[in-house]
């Protein structure tokens, strides 16, 4: 019978990699040569959710999670070399935050739908923001290395949000036709740096146009990438 790996079997493999004895590749890694990995892991895994869909397989899809759990057992396991914190450490601050963030399983509050939960965790992941030295501003928290649709959309809606003054619907919609027509007119004579600005300014009205949808922008664009290949392969 083939012997059965557990979590913490898991571990040991990646300490054992790491060991003064172990492979010189994983004794080499470090917090930053690693992040290149864990974005393309986690697009891995995200392409592997339309692979299930397309072939009915979850092979794909159980395999880059499994990539995803060795970059962040690997990261754990750098962190406890470093004196930072263990494996144990992140289970257990993650355990305390999804108990912390659903009192409405697992203490008092009442809720009746799904948009109840949200604010309540909005309201709790405030609370747990508060005196982080790390953020330097409520805008700034939003991560640099999302993608910039993402971000884009992300910011656009905690403006509105804090200080109510993302373009309404019209204004975005008229702003959005008026930086389509200037790039329209662009040509080869037109700096390169105007052209860049006025691209900005659109991705932004798009970037707006999709949160109040709330649609992701990123994804929509992927997908539009896929069947215009699909639709140039069939020529």
């Amino acid at each position: 019978m083939e012997k059965q790996y557990s979590f913490e079997d898991f571990v040991k493999i990646i300490e054992r990699l790491r060991a003064k004895d172990g492979c010189p590749w994983d004794r080499e890694q470090t917090h930053d040569s690693l992040r290149p990995c864990m974005m393309e892991e986690a697009a891995e895994f995200v392409s592997s959710i339309r692979i299930y869909h397309e072939s009915g397989s979850a092979e794909n899809m159980r395999e880059e999670l499994g990539d995803i759990l060795l970059q962040v057992v690997m990261h754990s396991v750098i962190a406890q070399e470093e004196g930072l914190f263990t494996m144990d450490d992140v289970i257990e601050e993650v355990s305390e935050k999804m108990i912390r963030r659903h009192p409405h399983i697992f203490g008092t509050v009442q809720v009746d739908s799904s948009a109840e939960v949200l604010q309540n965790w909005d309201e709790i992941k405030k609370k747990e923001k508060e005196g982080k030295s790390w953020i330097e501003s409520p805008l700034r928290e939003i991560p640099k290395e999302l993608p910039s649709l993402t971000r884009g959309s992300k910011v656009l809606k905690k403006i509105d949000k804090l200080y109510k003054a993302a373009p309404d619907r019209a204004e975005n919609a008229e702003k959005l036709l008026e930086t389509v027509k200037e790039l329209a007119a662009c040509d080869e004579k037109t700096e390169k740096a105007k052209v860049e600005t006025l691209l900005g300014d659109a991705l932004l009205g798009l970037c707006e146009i999709a949160r109040r949808e709330k649609i992701p922008a990123e994804q929509v664009l992927m997908d539009r990438i896929e069947e215009l290949i699909e639709a140039n392969e069939r020529r």
